[in-house]
C-alpha cells in the first residue's frame, strides 16, 4: 500500500499529513475532520486542493497538526494536503500551483518592541 507523506506550515502551526489511498476519510488528531475544524469554511478551505484536483474522495488522509490556532492549522493542513497530492502525481503541480495551495504563506507575527504595548499599537500618550 502507498503512503505519501507531506508537511505543511501555516505561522506557529506544523501539520504532518499521511496520504493513503481511500474512500476519502479525513483524520485530523484522532478526530474527523469536522469535529477538529468546527467551522464550514475552514473544512471548505483544506479541501480545496482536493476538489481542484479532482481527487476528492480517493484517499484518506491521516493528519497530526500541533502550534497556532484554527485557522493556522487549517492553512497548514491545506499545504500539506497539496504536497501530499505532488509527491502522488507530478501532474498535478500546474493546477496546484495555479491555485495558489503549493505557496508557503510567509507572514509571520511581528515581534513585540519595547516601549510598545504589542508589535505597533502604543501606550495612550498623555500631554499632561
Amino acid at each position: 500500500m502507498e503512503r505519501y507523506v507531506a508537511t505543511g506550515r501555516r505561522k506557529n502551526a506544523v501539520a504532518r499529513v499521511n496520504m493513503i489511498p481511500g474512500d476519502g476519510k479525513i483524520r485530523v488528531n484522532g478526530k474527523n475532520l469536522i469535529e477538529y475544524f468546527r467551522r464550514e469554511t475552514l473544512k471548505m478551505d483544506i479541501e480545496q486542493p482536493l476538489v481542484t484536483t479532482d481527487t476528492l474522495g480517493k484517499f484518506d488522509f491521516i493528519i497530526s497538526v500541533d502550534g497556532g490556532g484554527m485557522s493556522g492549522q487549517a492553512g497548514a493542513v491545506r499545504l500539506g494536503i497539496a504536497r501530499a497530492l505532488l509527491l502522488y502525481s507530478e501532474d498535478y503541480r500546474g493546477i496546484l500551483r495555479k491555485g495558489g495551495f503549493l505557496t508557503r504563506d510567509p507572514r509571520e507575527k511581528e515581534r513585540r518592541k519595547y516601549g510598545l504595548a504589542k508589535a505597533r499599537k502604543r501606550y495612550q500618550f498623555s500631554k499632561r
